[in-house]
């Protein structure tokens, strides 16, 4: 059960978006496991990290700088916070949009007790100026406070105390290798499998104090698109359905029903990733096509359907990018229940008047 971040608005309305809306995070807040022993998945990571933390403990010293990437919702925040409850140190979370100016950064930086954490989201959205003071405020706890304009302008350091910098991010390509290389931990956060997610409902119901058998937690595990934050929402809503429709009890029967409503289907698309499937497919037979005129097909805005549908639909095998635009796959044909056309089914690859 981990969570974390929020990014790009474009997916806030969906159920199966991985941005956390305010009830997500008011959940979230009181479902967050508060140590590694509870934290579900990330195998590697936590194993590898609990390593560092140890080690720290054990010499009586800060621990090494973390960095932690991977898609929204997976729980890079909820991460962070063990750290801080690891270490016994307060934890301070900000976030790379907030930190516009280097003065931003030193007005934090300069406030942090010896051994806070501090966790800044969404690193790589920081400013530059401020993304420079970073730098040595992790290799040498120190940063250089300006004072005053032009010619006449002091530079005077400011001694930082040892702190703890835990930077997520989503789009780990986007950090220069100067700040990427004074992280002493990185960790990439994998995609969960069903099994895991199963695990993470159970525990889920069991806090929310939702009745769910196994098949139950099988169906929304199976939808939630390899995501903990999806999880926990699906499983909210289910909870909802099975309160008013049925006793309460979510067998896999009332969890199919209740996302049949909500426009979830099997493989966790929703009405955005099967509309825009089914322009494809049935206007213009499985592709290439290029992105603009598969966004005005179905209603969206370009950045909407390259962001937000896209992704997931590639994940899953049923959508590919190619240099001369979108082609469905075989197993989008099946998913949604059309026989591709002869060409397609003999392979020869020969597309339409479509670009990329």
């Amino acid at each position: 059960m981990n969570w974390d971040d929020t990014t790009d608005t474009a997916a806030d309305e969906r159920l199966v978006g991985p941005v956390a809306d305010r009830e997500d995070q008011a959940v979230e807040a009181a479902l967050r496991p508060k140590d590694l022993g509870e934290f579900i998945g990330q195998e590697k990571v936590r194993e590898q990290l609990d390593l560092v933390l140890r080690a720290a403990r054990a010499r009586g010293a800060t621990a090494d700088h973390v960095l932690l990437s991977g898609a929204p919702g997976l729980g890079k925040t909820t991460l962070s916070m063990i750290i801080a409850a690891e270490m016994e140190a307060p934890i301070r979370i900000t976030s790379g949009p907030a930190i516009q100016h280097a003065g931003d950064l030193a007005a934090i930086l300069s406030s942090l007790q010896e051994g806070e954490v501090l966790f800044l989201d969404e690193i790589h959205r920081m400013s530059r100026p401020a993304e420079e003071m970073l730098y040595m405020a992790m290799e040498d706890f120190r940063v250089d406070v300006i004072v005053g304009k032009g010619p006449g302008a002091t530079a005077i350091p400011l001694e930082l105390p040892p702190f703890t910098l835990v930077g997520a991010t989503t789009r780990a390509g986007l950090l220069p290798p100067p700040l990427r290389d004074r992280f002493g931990f990185t960790a990439h956060m994998e995609f969960y499998e069903p099994a895991e997610l199963e695990r993470v409902v159970h525990r889920s119901a069991s806090l929310l104090d939702v009745e769910i058998d196994p098949d139950g937690a099988a169906e929304i595990a199976g939808r939630s698109r390899g995501t903990p934050r999806i999880a926990n929402r699906l499983l909210r809503r289910v909870r909802d359905y099975a309160q008013v429709k049925a006793d309460g009890l979510i067998t896999r029967d009332i969890a199919a029903a209740a996302l049949a409503v909500y426009e979830v289907d099997a493989r966790g698309l929703d009405r955005l990733d099967r509309a825009v499937l089914e322009a494809l497919l049935k206007l213009f037979g499985g592709g290439p096509v290029g992105l603009s005129t598969l966004a005005v097909a179905v209603g969206e805005e370009r950045e909407t359907v390259e962001e937000v549908a896209e992704p997931f639909l590639v994940r899953e095998g049923l959508l590919a990018r190619t240099p001369r635009g979108r082609v469905a796959t075989p197993a989008a044909w099946a998913h949604i229940g059309l026989t591709p056309p002869r060409s397609q089914a003999a392979g020869n690859g020969q597309g339409d008047l479509f670009g990329a």
